[in-house]
């Protein structure tokens, strides 16, 4: 069989989408939207599975082991995977040359929330708390090396505040919503609606610009000059997956994205999509890659 033709008929059966983070996660938001797409206009299921773990390697490396044949894919969270390598020397991979880009799917605008306990309500009263109370403010993270990581260090290297980050390897909403930690930077996807009820309080947003979503919110950088930090997430292969394969999804992805449903969709919980070619999408990756290494250096962070 040739690989025109083998493009012509995938898939052939379902295709396993794996996210290297716990259910009800951002990504795991994001790719359920676009794995019913998919599954709708391939005609076969794309399940979406959790494999959470160090950062997001776990389920990256699942990907990195399996046969390239379009059938197991990964939700690519660019800036976690990118800065993985700097902080576990023992990975089994490398992120840039096993895993093939496939398709941008979004750009992630994120959001500094704090529980409601936090006796601040604006950005600039929470800077001065926390310069008077070094140390003693907890920010959880999805992991060393997460997006919600490495957004929360550059804020502490920009506003010159100390607080003590707590890594999670599960979902740390149950102790932000108790109080257990005050802060967090994460995705106004993810956050919109415990904002939006008040069970948590949004002091800004993480983009140069303020977002549609939260037209009241300010942002870090009207605060914190120059601070900006956007997630982006996308779909990968393992190296050496047919290009015939790649270009397809990559064509039904980018479909997706411009149908005004699914547009609606993602406006609905904060996220901007972002359709790129494979080409385009490696490049995304590597200028990525050189801004957060740059950020891993400046505040000598690593995995514990």
């Amino acid at each position: 069989m040739s690989r025109l033709a083998w493009a012509q008929t995938y898939p052939a059966r379902p295709v396993r989408i794996i996210v290297g983070f716990p259910a009800g996660n951002a990504s795991d938001i994001i790719v359920r939207l676009m794995a019913q797409s998919l599954s709708e206009r391939l005609g076969q299921q794309f399940v979406v599975e959790n494999r959470p773990g160090a950062g997001g390697s776990i389920g990256t490396e699942v990907v990195v082991k399996a046969p390239p044949d379009g059938y197991t894919l990964l939700m690519e969270v660019v800036t976690a995977n990118v800065v993985n390598a700097m902080f576990y020397a023992n990975l089994n991979y490398n992120f840039t040359r096993d895993i093939a880009p496939v398709a941008s799917i979004v750009r992630g605008p994120f959001v500094m929330v704090v529980n409601p306990s936090v006796p601040a309500r604006t950005l600039s009263e929470f800077i001065a708390y926390a310069k008077a109370n070094p140390g003693k403010i907890n920010m959880a993270s999805a992991g060393n090396g997460t997006t919600t990581h490495l957004f929360g260090e550059l804020f502490k290297l920009m506003a010159g505040v100390d607080l003590l980050h707590v890594p999670y390897r599960g979902s740390f909403l149950p102790d932000l919503l108790g109080g257990q930690v005050q802060v967090v930077f994460g995705p106004i996807s993810q956050f919109v609606e415990l904002i939006r009820t008040g069970k948590l309080r949004a002091l800004a947003v993480t983009t140069a610009t303020r977002q549609a979503l939260l037209p009241d919110i300010p942002t870090v950088g009207e605060f914190v000059s120059g601070y900006e930090a956007s997630a982006w997430y996308g779909i990968g292969a393992p190296k050496n997956t047919p290009t015939e394969i790649i270009d397809r999804l990559n064509n039904e992805a980018n479909a997706a994205l411009s149908d005004p449903k699914m547009i609606a969709r993602l406006a609905d919980i904060g996220v901007i999509p972002m359709p790129m070619t494979p080409v385009e999408f490696g490049k995304l990756i590597t200028d990525e890659t050189e801004k957060w290494g740059k950020v891993v250096q400046a505040t000598n962070i690593k995995a514990e």
